[in-house]
């Protein structure tokens, strides 16, 4: 294999979720031309809808969203990019929708979004996770009787010595510190207590403390600076798309530089591109995603990578490294019901 290529991992639903996924699904990315090859299904396990990877060891996490009995999967990675099952945890929650490693390598954490929970599993040498050393149960709700009716977390991301905790349910993003011994969290004041309605599913960490959130059931994309008494606060926002209809934004994207912010829309089915300069973000484009449903995307070099999860495609975008606007390039990549990309960059491929 050339030195210019790379793996990319896609998680997908499988039929228990109605989806034709068949688990995690292995691509091939030229990193000079962007271009994705389909290599086949690395694993089968059910309804991997996001992934992520160890920091230092060549293993990657899954969670099974599943209704009942959500679990996390844990893989060994091949030199060849093939996965062989390590371990499968119980995550103690209904439909776990995120997961992410701490960076030292010591803890998962999973965000339980059904039933409103935060797991966390320690993490042996090997990268194996072992049992739960805790379960915090989230509390509230919000105004919409359909999707707020009780706390709902969507993501929860390590952010130095805390862990925040976008909570859909609850108009909240938690702030909690996770105990290196005991590998308990223990609540602290919210990070942000969003306006009411806001949804909040995905954030993305911008440099100097500020914080990009985007809500899916305001649709719309806001951002928060530090406060005095250490929560941030609402210093702006914007609807993430100009088009007719229902949105229900998904995912956020940040390039290396700081310069540019990118929000996914499901219904219009489009990218949003935001110039950032640290205060606001300004709109200066939206284009079409080629496809159905931008559940989630990745932002790679000059390229963006969009899985379109009920058109079975993942598609190719070049962004334009003076203007930030994303244009088409290429055919899409098959790919049965997309929900998450993972770049794998801890490997070497010959």
């Amino acid at each position: 294999m050339a030195a210019n290529a790379e793996y990319v991992y896609v998680g997908g639903y499988t039929g228990d979720k109605g989806g034709e996924a068949e688990g995690i699904a292995l691509l091939r990315r030229d990193t000079a031309s962007g271009v994705l090859t389909r290599l086949g299904v690395a694993a089968r396990t059910p309804s991997p809808s996001f992934l992520a990877q160890h920091p230092t060891l060549p293993i990657l996490y899954a969670v099974n969203e599943l209704e009942s009995d959500g679990t996390i999967s844990a893989f060994t990675v091949a030199d060849g990019g093939e996965l062989t099952p390590l371990a499968i945890r119980p995550t103690g929650g209904s439909d776990p929708a995120h997961l992410t490693i701490t960076p030292d390598g010591r803890f998962l954490l999973v965000a339980n979004y059904t039933s409103g929970s935060v797991a966390v599993h320690p993490l042996d040498a090997e990268g194996a996770p072992g049992e739960r050393s805790d379960l915090l149960d989230l509390a509230g709700s919000g105004p919409d009787p359909e999707r707020q009716q009780g706390p709902h977390a969507h993501m929860v991301v390590p952010d130095r010595d805390c862990v925040l905790v976008a909570d859909l349910g609850a108009d909240r993003v938690w702030r909690c510190r996770l105990d290196p011994v005991s590998g308990r969290l223990t609540m602290l004041a919210p990070a942000i207590t969003a306006k009411p309605g806001t949804g909040p599913r995905h954030l993305r960490l911008a440099p100097h403390g500020s914080l990009l959130l985007v809500g899916e059931l305001a649709a719309n994309l806001s951002w928060y600076r530090p406060a005095a008494d250490g929560s941030l606060e609402l210093a702006g926002e914007i609807t993430s798309s100009t088009r007719d209809g229902v949105n229900f934004p998904s995912e956020i994207a940040m390039g290396a530089d700081g310069r540019f912010v990118y929000v996914a829309n499901r219904g219009p089915n489009t990218i949003s591109a935001f110039g950032w300069d640290g205060e606001r973000a300004t709109p200066i484009a939206e284009v079409a995603t080629g496809g159905d449903w931008p559940r989630h995307m990745i932002l790679l070099g000059d390229h963006l990578y969009v899985a379109n999860q009920l058109s079975h495609t993942v598609t190719t975008f070049r962004i334009d490294r003076d203007t930030g606007v994303p244009a088409p390039q290429g055919e899409a990549t098959a790919e049965a019901s997309p929900t998450c990309l993972l770049r794998w960059t801890s490997m070497t491929i010959r």
